[in-house]
């Protein structure tokens, strides 16, 4: 599997550099396999984080106001949600003191079952990869510009105006 175009960086934070990497997908991810191929890329100190967090989020079956859902599509604005993205992981990583970040995201049509986030966080304990890593997710649920649309069996379709609960 062969990484799409991307925002890799290494970011300098006070409690050393983060490895930090965001990917946007068109297309479906196989979550494990990104994982298993970033866990790999890594290099320096934060190859051999003690800790590591991570979270698949998947899309639902059931639309927010029930019934069946065919499928969520996620609009954005290229360039500002990635810039965004960077922002988010980028804060949420130095507050935590975490080693690196690996953000995967879905846009476009997604179907239920389907992956939708990846985020894995590497630390030296794991406190601040499990406090990173839910701290991140909160933020991408509530703060990413992502807008979502579901579809539903009858062709019709309804905006998300709200997110869901923990």
């Amino acid at each position: 599997m062969s990484w799409p175009t991307c925002r890799r960086s290494v970011v300098a934070e006070p409690g050393g550099p983060v490895n930090l990497r965001i990917d946007l997908h068109s297309q479906a991810f196989e979550p494990l396999r990104c994982l298993e191929q970033w866990q790999r890329s890594l290099s320096g100190p934060s190859a051999g984080s003690a800790a590591e967090s991570l979270f698949i989020g998947r899309v639902r079956a059931e639309a927010a106001a029930g019934g069946a859902l065919v499928a969520l599509e996620l609009e954005h604005y290229p360039g500002m949600t990635e810039r965004q993205l960077h922002h988010l992981a980028s804060d949420c990583c130095a507050r935590h003191g975490v080693s690196s970040c690996l953000v995967q995201h879905r846009i476009g049509r997604v179907l239920p079952g389907e992956a939708i986030v990846l985020v894995a966080i590497g630390a030296d304990r794991r406190g601040p990869a499990q406090r990173c890593c839910q701290e991140l997710l909160e933020a991408l649920k509530h703060e990413a510009p992502f807008w979502k649309r579901e579809w539903h069996a009858d062709g019709s379709s309804a905006w998300i105006t709200g997110n869901t609960a923990l």
